[in-house]
């Protein structure tokens, strides 16, 4: 079992950063690629970024390319999402979850991830 909890969010202005935070508690975190989610208002959850198990790659959406970064610290248990120059349609709610493999070679779907944290909102106003 693993347990995800993100931080981190808030209120932000169109062209500022935020960096959320995804600590982890459970099973062997190192082993394991993590993926990050957004969910904006009346829209399906979609995937952003996908980290693999020794942060060695990456792999971002089209959306946020060139504008957000991911890390990890798996002495720590944690994964980060830098997120700059941010837009308004970067609203909604952001998750971090696990997928169960040690490497990315994509952003993967929410069907394939395994475990969930419970999101921290971003709002970024206009």
């Amino acid at each position: 079992q693993v347990q995800l909890v993100e931080s981190g969010g808030g209120l932000v202005q169109a062209g500022g950063s935020l960096r959320l935070s995804c600590a982890a508690s459970g099973r062997t975190f190192s082993s394991y690629s993590v993926g990050w989610f957004r969910q904006a208002p009346g829209k399906e959850r979609e995937g952003i970024s996908c980290l693999s198990h020794s942060g060695s790659s990456t792999k971002f959406a089209d959306s946020v390319k060139g504008r957000f970064t991911v890390a990890r610290d798996n002495a720590k248990n944690t994964v980060s999402l830098q997120m700059n120059s941010l837009k308004p349609e970067d609203t909604g709610v952001y998750y971090c979850a696990i997928l169960s493999e040690s490497f990315c070679t994509r952003v993967p779907r929410d069907y394939e991830m395994d475990y969930w944290g419970k999101g921290t909102p971003v709002t970024v106003s206009s």
